[in-house]
């Protein structure tokens, strides 16, 4: 994650100020890209961010593990910010719970209208 990007996000809350990300984070998550470079909601490739599956601030010690990791987009190219609206049920402060099983809903809806 970029430094100004982790500003953003401390800013509005997402995550807290003290966070400390570890130094094998931008490995993970350039290696979680390489991996799975859709989105899993609508499967753009553009503006796609790692989402933690279970919060990085509630759950540090799951920060690095793959199986906590989800690709999400920022675009609205389907009409919805993935990101936004999956990952954080439409306000970046909430946790999504179910976020696998939305993403999954959300790309079997989408595929079947394509």
């Amino acid at each position: 994650m970029s430094r100004l990007k982790d500003i953003a996000l401390k800013a509005k809350g997402v995550i807290p100020i003290n966070a400390k990300r570890s130094k094998e984070w931008s490995k993970v998550r350039k290696q979680h890209l390489i991996d799975n470079p859709c989105c899993a909601a609508c499967g753009e490739t553009k503006k796609v961010e790692v989402h933690h599956i279970k919060p990085f601030h509630l759950n540090p010690e799951l920060e690095l593990d793959p199986s906590n990791l989800i690709t999400l987009c920022e675009t609205a190219t389907k009409g919805i910010i993935c990101h936004l609206n999956i990952g954080h049920n439409g306000s970046y402060k909430n946790i999504n719970e179910n976020v696998l099983e939305d993403a999954q809903r959300m790309f079997e809806r989408l595929s079947k209208e394509d």
